[in-house]
């Protein structure tokens, strides 16, 4: 019955001159459904975009001026709003789903993966799934949080590479946003994937298809990959051990690995990112960010 009820909101928050729907998605966010709204405003916002883009396109056409009148301008206003939603609501550009996954961290950890099983459910037609309970927390309440809880993992595996913790910190914060962007699952459990990883042909574990931006000849473009999927942050931080000491590829890298700068550039100049500011990125957070991870909630030190 209450699912009904919030899909019945959330129907009249699709039609474009239905006003009260947005009085709905505050009900939403405030309680009933935080995933939910978090879903329809990305949504809408999407559509929002799409919408201005139909215009710009009408712009840049001379049109028929013997046909052209203010009714027949309102009238195709409207007809583009409902468009735009139309194409939101099947896929569009992915701006939506994108923004789900960056703004999902700001929703409490279980309502962020409880939300996200049941939209896939709702998705699916089937009963949303029961949330499993991970091995390890799969959220991190702040920076200090994200640096606390992987720095074990971080000591083991730089002692492997024979480089610093910190610049594997460092890389896994600028690939996940500090832990708020990864890349979830169907049923919206992480992937626990910190170094955002590819699921070539080699891999043959569990697997998450995502839309991703990526480098072409300098400029950046959005594609669909398939992401490996691990049951653990440990299992992350050791296949990324595994990859980088298993990769010919990467052998400069590796010798370079007492000097962290080095070492990251070295990895990027192997192929490791297409982003042309990656290495340059993953020292500003060395050097600059994670400083300042170590000084919140009261400064502390981390061994």
């Amino acid at each position: 019955m209450l699912e009904g009820a919030l899909n019945a909101r959330l129907d009249a928050a699709r039609i474009a001159t239905e006003f009260s729907g947005f009085a709905d998605l505050r009900r939403l966010a405030r309680g009933e459904d935080p995933e939910a709204a978090l879903r329809e405003v990305a949504r809408q916002f999407e559509a929002l975009f799409l919408k201005m883009m139909l215009k710009s396109m009408r712009e840049a056409s001379p049109g028929d001026p013997l046909l052209e009148s203010s009714q027949a301008g309102f009238y195709r206003d409207l007809h583009d709003s409902q468009l735009a939603l139309k194409l939101a609501g099947s896929g569009g550009l992915g701006l939506a789903e994108m923004m789900v996954r960056q703004l999902r961290g700001s929703l409490p950890p279980a309502q962020a993966r409880d939300g996200a099983a049941q939209a896939a459910a709702s998705r699916s037609g089937d009963p949303a799934p029961v949330p499993a309970t991970p091995p390890e927390p799969a959220g991190f309440g702040s920076r200090r949080d994200f640096v606390q809880a992987l720095w074990p993992h971080a000591v083991r595996a730089a002692g492997e590479l024979g480089t610093t913790p910190g610049v594997l910190i460092a890389q896994a914060a600028l690939e996940t946003g500090w832990g708020r962007a990864v890349h979830a699952r169907a049923d919206g459990r992480s992937s626990y994937n910190l170094f955002n990883i590819k699921a070539d042909a080699r891999w043959d574990g569990e697997r998450v298809r995502v839309s991703t931006l990526e480098y072409e000849d300098g400029v950046a473009v959005r594609r669909q990959a398939e992401f490996r999927a691990y049951g653990s942050w440990a299992e992350s931080f050791d296949d990324y051990v595994a990859l980088v000491k298993g990769s010919p590829r990467y052998r400069t890298a590796l010798e370079r690995a007492p000097d962290p700068e080095a070492y990251i550039e070295a990895l990027h100049e192997a192929g490791y990112a297409t982003d042309p500011d990656y290495a340059a990125k993953v020292r500003r957070v060395l050097d600059e960010d994670l400083v300042a991870a170590f000084r919140e909630d009261g400064g502390g030190t981390l061994t």
